[in-house]
């Protein structure tokens, strides 16, 4: 079976409590707003791009329980291939409580995962599927590797959120390095990014470092990334943010598909970065992917 992206990762069981201020330790508060959803970075990823029309499947690991069911089951509907999601007896599903905060935007997140637990992505589990595409979120390591090696003609990318033992592991064996500002600043040491002087040494570090194609997001400064040996800026698209989360996993997801669809990379990164935007103005993770005709349109006014 022939696959535009095969996602390997985390998948998880939001739940979303929308507040008017993040809450001070040892204190209550009340919220009047809540969603309760589906998640999980390459997770939501491979959901985008079933919405898309492109042809996805998900590996990751959940537990036998309703909220594995539930990750199951929607996968299902949205026409992701899920053969490769493991519901494990005794297993709890990864649950993330997350608090947005209405005055900004920001998100915080606390996740349920227990540790040790990883996937164990079998050769003859992949026999009969073809990705063009492979997109890792660093939280399975050895079936990212086991992927690798088994598909080595596909293209590969990594969503590098936090320097952890995965994403360190994969940064180097991957085409394209999308990485976080956190990342970033992680894996070299540099106070922060805001000068373009420690933007350029940032992408000059982790060039020397990995030795692959490097994307740094910078949230609401947009992304730097080094092509052909010249440094761009793609700045970001106005927005008003309602709420961030999973606006990294559609942009990943969004970037996934225009490399899919053999789209020039400038026009790759646009299409992520607007379909970035767009999920930050409306609440909610999943429920926050825009339509792909949304997205070109806005950056048919864009410009």
């Amino acid at each position: 079976m022939a696959l535009d992206v095969l996602c390997i990762g985390h998948a998880a069981y939001d739940v979303s409590v929308f507040v008017d201020g993040f809450p001070q330790e040892n204190s209550k508060c009340e919220t009047h707003e809540l969603i309760e959803a589906c998640g999980g970075p390459a997770a939501n990823a491979a959901y985008l791009l079933s919405l898309w029309g492109a042809r996805s499947a998900f590996a990751g690991l959940v537990g036998d329980d309703r909220y594995g069911r539930c990750i199951r089951d929607e996968f299902i509907l949205a026409g992701t291939d899920a053969s490769l999601l493991e519901l494990r007896p005794g297993h709890a599903t990864p649950l993330s409580m997350i608090l947005i905060n209405k005055q900004n935007g920001s998100r915080t997140i606390v996740n349920r995962k227990i540790k040790g637990a990883t996937l164990d992505l079998k050769p003859e589990q992949m026999v009969g599927i073809t990705p063009a595409v492979l997109l890792f979120d660093g939280h399975e390591l050895d079936a990212s590797l086991a992927a690798l090696e088994a598909f080595p003609s596909a293209i590969s990318i990594l969503d590098a959120g936090s320097w952890r033992e995965g994403t360190a592991a994969l940064a180097g064996k991957v085409q394209y390095l999308a990485a976080s500002e956190r990342f970033a600043l992680q894996a070299t040491g540099l106070p922060n990014l805001k000068t373009e002087d420690n933007r350029h040494e940032c992408l000059r570090q982790l060039g020397e470092k990995f030795a692959t194609k490097t994307i740094v997001t910078l949230g609401e400064n947009g992304l730097i990334v080094k092509e052909n040996e010249d440094f761009r800026h793609l700045a970001a698209f106005p927005a008003r943010a309602v709420d961030s989360t999973a606006a990294g996993d559609i942009f990943h997801g969004a970037l996934a598909f225009g490399i899919a669809r053999s789209m020039p990379f400038w026009d790759s990164l646009r299409l992520a970065s607007m379909a970035a935007s767009l999920s930050v103005r409306s609440p909610g993770g999943r429920s926050s992917i825009p339509a792909l005709d949304r997205v070109k349109e806005a950056l048919a006014h864009a410009g």
